[in-house]
């Protein structure tokens, strides 16, 4: 077999059965012909952005392949891969390259090298029979320890070139995954079990570690309040009577209360990193931290207890020892404490409920959220955010009471990421409502790739805030907004959209935004994606409560 038939090969083991890609690989038509479906957007970013969602929702048991054109194909694919590396994803990049004999030309765009800052692992492939060795590696690197990014070139000579049967051995690669030290676990368990008002912070590494269940016997055991980062959202279920809620740049007052009131604060699949993703830790807290990555350890917040492994494991060894402690039912039964999250939530709605349920015109965004949380169907729906005053605004609001019903990002922030993320949602689980919210300047980075996803039948639903500005940039340039109306833009994107294949709205009655949610989950569960369009007013009010 050749080079590229032998790429093709390994997919198939790894069992991918898409590959996101623009606009030119020569492998793209080796995986079409493996019967591996192509999807090809309408700009690089938008396919990583798409492979980068695809691996999130299935917890990197599955991963996102790129495929880009070497030059400017990976070159502008730069941006994706540096948010998936910021958020902690592992996606496989594949650019192709003219060929080994152009290795060290001032022209060439080395890509392995230029992209070792945004990668876990990058290297270039230089002989046919290499090609499973580096797969192999590869697919190691994204499967043990923390998920990253990482990146395999394959020049076209390479892909050209022979490789035998006997050269050829390749086996699928399967997640590693490590416990904790007994010692630090049983350290943890005694603070934890001392502590007065202890508060678990949850990050996404519960996500991949798929271990909302043994989180939530912890909660219960220790009848400790629970919240979640940005990322780690839908990690612990949002009805739960020991949720606290998200915390990012926004939270609810819930996470701000108690944090402020904690005595001990438990990181569980988190990096404590100060970033628009993570709720900030008041000080004098006792900070304990398990994480699968030694890098992240006494990084922003000084640490008593350490605990490095896989969230899912070191749980299951914490609910044995607490249990050893506290006895088989722990401190269920007390409802003191679910009592007070219930009072502070009860308190913080009734101030936001004039927003939530505003009948003001031009619409308030926090209505679209309130419609979006009272008519999703939360089992089987997926949603994720844009940057800036969409994330901001539905972050503490929307409730995500299944794993991987909210797909949180931020860390890097960068417009129009979010309609990429839905598609690789849809690409995923088909069958489910996968809904972005993104405002108007966000679809001026990505609005074309309404037509991949009408293309491609992906049903997703956008939901556009569009308020005519640049929400908060006025902050940055204030004179330049007086003087020049810079922070302004226009657009009808309902209009571009419907010219693109998708079913349009165009909403500008808050009593309308409700019934237009009802009427494209019906249209989306036919394959045509739908953009609802809604004329809203800039609302920078934030529901922020640290302390």
């Amino acid at each position: 077999m050749d080079g590229k038939t032998a790429f093709a090969t390994i997919l198939e083991r790894e069992g991918v059965d898409v590959v996101f890609c623009f606009p030119n690989n020569i492998l793209i038509d080796a995986c079409a012909a493996a019967g591996i479906r192509p999807i090809i957007s309408r700009m690089e970013r938008t396919a990583v952005n798409m492979a980068d969602a695809y691996s999130r929702v299935n917890n990197g048991n599955k991963n996102g392949v790129v495929l880009v054109q070497g030059g400017p194909g990976i070159e502008n694919a730069f941006s994706g891969v540096a948010q998936a590396y910021a958020d902690s994803s592992p996606l496989l990049m594949v650019p192709n390259h003219p060929g080994t004999r152009r290795h060290g030309m001032s022209s060439d765009f080395n890509a392995a090298r230029n992209y070792e800052g945004v990668t876990k692992w990058a290297d270039s492939v230089n002989h046919a029979d290499r090609i499973p060795e580096l797969m192999r590696r590869a697919y190691t690197q994204l499967r043990t320890g923390r998920p990253y990014p990482v990146l395999v070139e394959m020049p076209n000579d390479v892909l050209a070139a022979e490789i035998s049967e006997e050269q050829f051995h390749y086996q699928p690669q399967r997640k590693r995954r490590s416990a904790g030290d007994p010692r630090d676990v049983s350290r943890v368990a005694e603070l934890l079990v001392n502590a007065r008002r202890p508060v678990i912070y949850a990050g996404q590494g519960v996500l991949y570690a798929e271990a909302t269940p043994e989180l939530v016997e912890l909660a219960e055991l220790l009848n400790a309040p629970t919240m979640t980062t940005t990322l780690g959202k839908s990690g612990f279920p949002e009805n739960h009577p020991l949720a606290l809620g998200a915390g990012g740049n926004t939270g609810t007052k819930m996470v701000g209360d108690f944090l402020a009131k904690s005595d001990v604060v438990f990181g569980i699949g988190t990096s404590f990193q100060k970033t628009l993703a993570s709720a900030p830790v008041p000080a004098g807290k006792t900070v304990i931290q398990s994480t699968i990555d030694e890098k992240d350890l006494n990084g922003e917040y000084p640490l008593e207890e350490i605990i490095v492994g896989d969230a899912r494991l070191v749980l299951a060894q914490l609910i044995e020892e607490v249990k050893d402690r506290l006895g088989a039912d722990g401190r269920r039964g007390d409802e003191s404490v679910a009592a007070e999250i219930r009072q502070v939530r009860q308190e913080w709605l009734a101030e936001w409920m004039p927003r939530l349920s505003s009948n003001d015109v031009p619409i308030s965004p926090y209505r679209v959220v309130y419609e979006l949380n009272a008519r999703l169907d939360k089992a089987n729906s997926i949603v994720t955010h844009d940057s800036g005053n969409p994330r901001d605004q539905i972050v503490p609001f929307y409730a995500a009471t299944t794993p991987r019903g909210y797909i949180g990002w931020g860390n890097s922030t960068q417009l129009g990421s979010g309609l990429g993320y839905a598609m690789g949602a849809k690409v995923a689980f088909p069958e489910k409502t996968c809904v972005n919210l993104m405002g108007d300047v966000a679809v001026g980075m990505a609005g074309t790739d309404f037509e991949t996803a009408a293309r491609e039948q992906l049903g997703i639903i956008t939901v556009i805030v569009n308020n005519g500005a640049m929400g908060g940039y006025e902050k940055n340039i204030p004179i330049a907004t007086e003087r020049y109306r810079t922070k302004y833009v226009t657009g009808e994107y309902a209009a571009m959209a419907a010219s693109l294949g998708a079913h349009t709205e165009y909403v500008t009655d808050p009593n309308e935004v409700g019934p237009a949610i009802e009427r494209v989950k019906e249209i989306s569960a036919t394959g045509q994606p739908c953009v609802l369009e809604i004329i809203t007013r800039e609302e920078p009010v934030f529901s922020q409560y640290y302390r």
